[in-house]
């Protein structure tokens, strides 16, 4: 699988995407059975290591924390809380975002804090991270999730907790992606009934007079747009001016699962709406297990 990944990737290069595998991240599942369980698959990788801004797919964490919150009844449910997460994942809303890491978190956006009411501000931000740590996954080492997403960007407090250099900005791996969507579908994630509401939420349709309706389908310009008519997709994508990734579980109508996290960088590749559609096209075609 590697092999046959290196090769699918030199053949884009060859088409024109000069320096592709240096701004590329990439981890690839494949399973043999058409309910696996978690880990089961085999699969192969590059740079999926490598901690990137994941833009909005840093939300499919953020709903998950609250299913894992509303389980330990460290946060009461309500039609707001649950049009807030279908919002944030199916329609990518920001706004939504900020409302789900301020219940998660007990924290709201505002003006500059200085000495203890900082300190105890950003320490409650934290609690995601807190949360992701205590899976004990090797994969989430590393990673950062503690900050809203934005469609012009953060101000006051928000802006102060991304430091100097914007170093405490989100950080994710499509390796550490791929374990958490994975345990998503493999009802492996807080409960199976936790995981059934969360892939409502994260399917998506390859409909073409529907992805028409609809500008923001998360579709066209990612992976599902490579996948044949037919397939059933859960994803959650990312993009802004700088990167454009896609984490997707598919089943094309031959085969079983398959499990896809692309991360790209920088404005060239963020521009490049053929480029996940083409690598999702090649790599559905194969059956590796």
């Amino acid at each position: 699988m590697n092999t046959q990944l290196g090769e699918i990737l030199d053949q884009l290069v060859q088409k024109g995407r000069t320096g592709l595998k240096n701004n590329i991240a990439v981890s690839w599942i494949s399973y043999s059975k058409p309910n696996p369980e978690p880990c089961s698959g085999v699969g192969a990788g590059w740079d999926e290591q490598q901690l990137i801004y994941p833009a909005s797919v840093v939300k499919l964490i953020y709903a998950i924390a609250i299913e894992a919150w509303l389980q330990k009844d460290m946060l009461p449910d309500s039609q707001e809380l649950q049009q807030a997460l279908k919002d944030m994942i199916a329609g990518s809303s920001n706004d939504a975002t900020g409302l789900i890491l301020d219940l998660l978190t007990g924290t709201t956006s505002g003006p500059s804090l200085f000495g203890e009411r900082k300190q105890a501000w950003q320490k409650q931000r934290n609690l995601v991270n807190e949360w992701l740590h205590s899976l004990k996954w090797p994969e989430l080492e590393g990673i950062n999730c503690c900050q809203k997403t934005w469609n012009d960007g953060p101000y006051g407090r928000e802006r102060d907790f991304y430091g100097p250099g914007n170093v405490n900005r989100n950080a994710l791996s499509t390796a550490a992606t791929a374990r958490i969507l994975e345990g998503v579908m493999t009802d492996a994630l807080i409960s199976p009934p936790a995981c059934k509401r969360l892939r409502k939420l994260l399917s998506r349709s390859l409909d073409l007079m529907q992805r028409q309706a609809d500008p923001e389908n998360q579709i066209d310009g990612f992976l599902g747009e490579g996948l044949p008519q037919g397939t059933r997709i859960w994803s959650k994508a990312g993009w802004m001016s700088q990167v454009r990734h896609d984490a997707a579980w598919w089943y094309t109508p031959q085969g079983n699962p398959m499990l896809l996290v692309v991360f790209t960088q920088g404005r060239q590749r963020a521009n490049d709406k053929k480029l996940l559609p083409a690598l999702a096209r090649e790599l559905s075609q194969l059956q590796p297990v």
